[in-house]
C-alpha cells in the first residue's frame, strides 16, 4: 500500500468519525449546530482525500479536472445561495430537492461505471459489484423523481391532494416487475446497457407514480423516507466504486432517515405502509369555513392582552402559521414581555408542528428563545390543566380534539392537550381547516377565543397592548 493510499484511508476514518459524532450531537438543539459543523468538516476531509487519490492515480485529464473544478464551484455556489435565501417554511422543499440531486447523482455514478466497464474489450462485472449497481440505479432514480414531485406538492406547483388515475396500481405493479425483472437479468451475468436503461426509466416512472397518490399532509414523512433512500443509494454507489467514505456517509443518512421517518409516522399515528399506499389530506388549500357544531367567539387584541398580561402561567403553541408569517421574533418578544410581568411562559412543541421535525425548534432558536423554554409534547401535556392561557399560533391538526375519537381523519394522532387549559386563545388568519381537511372543534370550545389576524401583525399588536396595560 502506497503512502497516499494510507493517508487516504486515515482521512476517510477521520471523516467517518466526524460523521458519527456530528450526527450524535444533532440529538440536542443545544449541540446541533456543532454537530452540523463537525459533519461538514468531515465531508471536506473526505472530498480532499478523494481528490488527492485521483491526482495520485493520474487517470484524469486536464479537461476532467476543469469539469470537476467547474462543477464544484457551480454546485457550491448554488447550494450556498439556496440555503442562505430559503425561507424557513420552504426548508422541506429544499431538502427534497437536495434529496433528488443526491439520488440522481448516485444513480448516474452507477450507470457511468457500468457503461465504462461494458465498453472494455473483455467486460466482466462481479456479482458483488453488479448487485449494488442495480440497487443504486433503482433507488437513486426513484428518489430523484419522487423527491422532485414531493417538493412540487409542498411548494404548490403540483396539487397537494392525492392524485390518482384509473389503473395506477396496475401501472405501479408493472413498473416494479420491470425493475425487479431487469435487475435480476443484469445480476445473472447478462450485462446489457439497454436493459439497464429500461430499469432506469421504469424506476424514474415509479418515483412519480409512488408519490402522486400521497396527500400533502404526508409529504414531510415522504420526504424523510426519500432522504433515507438517498442515503441508501449513496451507500450503494460507494460499493460500486469501492469508496469507504461514500459507504459510511450513505449508511448513516439511510439509517438516520429511516429512524426519523418512523418517528414522524408514529407522531401522526400512521404506519409508513399506510402513508405510502396513499395519505389523507388536501395539501395547503385552505377554505374559509366556520367550524361545525358550535359558535366561534372572536376576541379583540386588547381583551387578549388582558388575559395574557394577568395570567400566572401561559403555554404558547407555535404552528405552521407562525412559520409562514415569519413571526418567530414577535412571539419571542411576547414571551419576554410576559416574563417581565412575572408570567411563567413555556412553548409546547409537537413532533410534527410545521413541516418537519425540529422546524419549530430551529425557528424559535433563530429568535433566541431559550432551549429550556421549548417543551416536547409528552413533557408539556400534563401542564395544560394548570395553564391560565394556552396561546395557539397557527397550529391546527396538532391541537385537534377529534384525534381522541375514532372515525375521523386524524383518529389516534397524538395531540397537544390545549383544550384542557383554563382559557385558549387561537391566533389564526381564518377559520380554514388544516392538512387533514376537517374543521377544528377547538375553535368552538366554550373556553376558546379566536383572534383572527396574521401571526406577525397580531403578535405585534399583542405586545404593544400588553406594554400599555400598566401605562
Amino acid at each position: 500500500m502506497s503512502t497516499i493510499e494510507i493517508v487516504t484511508s486515515l482521512a476517510y476514518l477521520v471523516a467517518a468519525v466526524g460523521f458519527v459524532v456530528g450526527l450524535h450531537l444533532m440529538n440536542s438543539p443545544a449541540t446541533a449546530r456543532r454537530g452540523s459543523q463537525l459533519s461538514s468538516v468531515g465531508m471536506v476531509v473526505a472530498v480532499a482525500a478523494t481528490v488527492a487519490k485521483l491526482a495520485d492515480n493520474g487517470g484524469i485529464t486536464g479537461t476532467g479536472w476543469a469539469v470537476l473544478a467547474g462543477g464544484t464551484v457551480l454546485g457550491g455556489a448554488v447550494g450556498l445561495r439556496s440555503a442562505d435565501t430559503v425561507k424557513m417554511t420552504a426548508i422541506p422543499q429544499l431538502v427534497s430537492i437536495f434529496n433528488a440531486v443526491g439520488g440522481g447523482a448516485a444513480a448516474l455514478l452507477a450507470v457511468a461505471d457500468f457503461v465504462r466497464i461494458i465498453g472494455t474489450t473483455n467486460p466482466s462485472i462481479p456479482t458483488r459489484v453488479m448487485v449494488p449497481t442495480v440497487l443504486d440505479v433503482i433507488i437513486g432514480a426513484v428518489t430523484f423523481t419522487g423527491s422532485l414531485l414531493a417538493a412540487g406538492k409542498l411548494q404548490g406547483w403540483v396539487p397537494g391532494q392525492p392524485l390518482v388515475f384509473p389503473g395506477v396500481r396496475v401501472v405501479n405493479a408493472a413498473l416494479v416487475a420491470v425493475m425487479l425483472g431487469g435487475g435480476a437479468y443484469l445480476v445473472s451475468g447478462s450485462h446489457s446497457g439497454w436493459v439497464l436503461l429500461v430499469v432506469l426509466v421504469a424506476s424514474l416512472g415509479f418515483g412519480v407514480t409512488m408519490v402522486m397518490p400521497i396527500g400533502g399532509a404526508d409529504m414531510p414523512v415522504v420526504i424523510s423516507l426519500l432522504n433515507a433512500l438517498t442515503g441508501t443509494a449513496v451507500a450503494m454507489a460507494g460499493f460500486v466504486i469501492d469508496n469507504t467514505a461514500l459507504i459510511i456517509a450513505g449508511a448513516l443518512v439511510g439509517a438516520s432517515g429511516a429512524i426519523l421517518t418512523k418517528l414522524m409516522a408514529d407522531a401522526m399515528n400512521r404506519s409508513i405502509a399506510n402513508i405510502v399506499v396513499g395519505g389523507f389530506g388536501t395539501g395547503d388549500t385552505a377554505t374559509v369555513t366556520a367550524s361545525a357544531g358550535g359558535e366561534v367567539r372572536q376576541i379583540a387584541v386588547a381583551d387578549a392582552a388582558i388575559q395574557l398580561g394577568y395570567a400566572a402561567k401561559v403555554v404558547i403553541v407555535p404552528g405552521y402559521g407562525l412559520a409562514a408569517a415569519q413571526a418567530q421574533h414577535e412571539v419571542a418578544q411576547l414571551a419576554t414581555e410576559l416574563e417581565k410581568r412575572g408570567t411563567e411562559v413555556s412553548f409546547a412543541i409537537h413532533p410534527v408542528a410545521g413541516r418537519m421535525p425540529g422546524h419549530m425548534n430551529v425557528l424559535l432558536a433563530e429568535a433566541n428563545v431559550p432551549y429550556t423554554a421549548l417543551r416536547e409534547m409528552d413533557d408539556i401535556n400534563s401542564e395544560f390543566p394548570q395553564a391560565d392561557v394556552a396561546l395557539v399560533i397557527g397550529a391546527n391538526d396538532v391541537t385537534h380534539p377529534a384525534a381522541r375519537r375514532p372515525g375521523t381523519a386524524i383518529s389516534g394522532m397524538p395531540i397537544l392537550d390545549v383544550d384542557k387549559a383554563k382559557h385558549i386563545i387561537v391566533v389564526k388568519r381564518s377559520l380554514g381547516h388544516g392538512y387533514a381537511g376537517i374543521d377544528n372543534e377547538l375553535y368552538t370550545d366554550p373556553h376558546t377565543d379566536m383572534l383572527l389576524a396574521d401571526a406577525k401583525s397580531g403578535l405585534t399588536e399583542l405586545v404593544a397592548a400588553i406594554k400599555s396595560l400598566d401605562a
